[in-house]
């Protein structure tokens, strides 16, 4: 077998370095003037943390909303702790990075999606046409957002 670059997975871990950082910085200083997420997750991911009967109502996949109302943000190397409100009952949750599949920011139409990664053997099967990169894109539901070439902002 020869040795590749794991271009999706590299992208994924760069793509969850980014959501930590904008994590971490709300943790510290808050939501800056209209910023709010959208955060979907895999409810069934083994180290995601929440209450049964949240559980029990989203089984496979849960979007949460950081914006008005939360408490007790706590980011680390692997995941968030939050505390988000559910019908007046607040609910503290735990969310890994490897269980977020969809993190969106609609005040500047800016998104991340997870895409799952093929196995090796998949990828040495599938023709090049098939085999799917990571995208960063806005939620369906939010218009579409441009895509910017850094090569514009260089001096």
């Amino acid at each position: 077998m020869t040795r590749t670059i794991d271009y999706g997975n590299l992208m994924h871990e760069a793509m969850r370095g980014l959501i930590r950082k904008v994590l971490h910085g709300i943790q510290q200083d808050g939501l800056p003037g209209q910023h709010h997420f959208f955060i979907t997750f895999d409810t069934l991911h083994p180290d995601v943390e929440i209450a049964d009967w949240l559980s029990d109502r989203y089984p496979g996949e849960m979007t949460i909303v950081i914006q008005h109302w939360f408490d007790n943000l706590t980011v680390t190397e692997d995941g968030f702790a939050i505390t988000l409100n559910f019908g007046d009952a607040p609910e503290p949750l735990y969310i890994p990075y490897d269980a977020i599949k969809t993190f969106v920011d609609p005040s500047v139409e800016f998104g991340l999606r997870f895409e799952t990664q093929p196995d090796q053997d998949e990828i040495e099967d599938a023709p090049m046409e098939e085999m799917a990169e990571p995208e960063a894109e806005a939620d369906d539901d939010q218009q579409d957002a441009e895509v910017v070439s850094l090569d514009q902002f260089r001096k």
